[in-house]
């Protein structure tokens, strides 16, 4: 609820944008709040990134895609911060640095979208030709292909932001404002290849996975199994595993992601303004800070790495050697 409005800059009466007032408890609550999620973001993606970097037995392929989210979701830790000021309605950081924060969660959103993707190849290739793994998905073409995507999303997001960074603030009615107009034909590009095309492979691979996963999961329970069969079926245990937690990962990713293109399906020009501080943009950036703590119930290695580096003992020599893995 909004009591009254006040200017957001008193000495621009004439061209200053309003300011939304809120009740004082309640905007203390929501800073409050939102500020310990976008700390707790910047915080457990920087274990993420210290123990997947620091542990040599952690470099792995999977790990590497898990390693290109991590950094994806702690940026999006800081982004979350400027997103926080916009409660009351104003952009106190002028045209260039409200250009900068769209271009950069664009950025960000393009690249975490491609590496979904890229997670969900890598446990379609894991789970369905897990005897071509090892000789398709090595650690150089992983590394690769994650440094392709996020070229590919800076290049796109450059493109998409074309006609804003002619003149930043162009689009502006008021001083505080921050807003970005993208065209229609723009708009309708961009939610085809930030959201049409990546979810519709991560469903069909994962359907595909989980059809797999299901059938090996019968062949585990079945009594007439050769102990040749029992042996290899048993050392996909762990890659199941891995998909299945991936799986919850992916799951929340695209529930948090949806409400916000949804929003943009329901407009004809496609119009971003930053000091819109919507339940869905937020919705998407908490997504950033649930991934952690998925893998804290569900990788061993994520609980042991954050021991070792609370105890300081990852400081200690030859300390990326230690066994991480259970």
């Amino acid at each position: 609820m909004m009591e009254e409005t006040e200017l957001c800059f008193p000495q621009l009466f004439n061209s200053s944008c309003r300011k939304i007032r809120h009740p004082y408890y309640e905007l203390l609550l929501m800073y409050i709040i939102l500020f310990s999620i976008a700390l707790l973001t910047v915080f457990l993606n920087l274990l993420v990134i210290i123990s997947i970097s620091h542990f040599r037995q952690l470099h792995t392929p999977t790990n590497i895609l898990l390693l290109s989210l991590a950094v994806s979701d702690f940026l999006v830790g800081f982004i979350m911060i400027f997103q926080i000021t916009l409660i009351e309605g104003c952009w106190f950081f002028g045209d260039m640095m409200c250009l900068l924060y769209n271009c950069l969660a664009y950025f960000i959103t393009g690249a975490s979208i491609g590496t979904m993707v890229l997670i969900c190849v890598d446990r379609y290739v894991a789970i369905c030709f897990p005897l071509h793994y090892s000789s398709k998905m090595t650690q150089k073409r992983v590394t690769i292909c994650v440094w392709l995507c996020w070229t590919c999303a800076f290049i796109f997001q450059s493109l998409i932001q074309q006609d804003n960074l002619k003149q930043p603030g162009m689009y502006n009615s008021c001083v505080g404002e921050c807003v970005v107009i993208i065209s229609y034909i723009v708009g309708i590009a961009d939610l085809t290849v930030s959201f049409i095309v990546p979810i519709t492979v991560i469903l069909v691979l994962y359907i595909r996975v989980f059809v797999v996963a299901v059938a090996q999961a019968r062949a585990m329970r079945s009594q007439v199994a050769t102990v040749v069969l029992r042996f290899s079926i048993t050392a996909k245990k762990s890659e199941i595993k891995a998909a299945r937690t991936l799986g919850v990962v992916v799951l929340v990713f695209v529930l948090c992601l949806c409400p916000f293109y949804f929003v943009a399906l329901t407009g004809q020009d496609t119009l971003i303004q930053a000091s819109s501080a919507t339940f869905v943009v937020f919705l998407f950036y908490f997504n950033s800070s649930l991934n952690p703590i998925i893998y804290v119930f569900f990788y061993p290695w994520f609980r042991k790495s954050i021991r070792l580096i609370v105890t300081l003992r990852i400081l200690q020599p030859d300390s990326s050697g230690i066994s991480i893995m259970y």
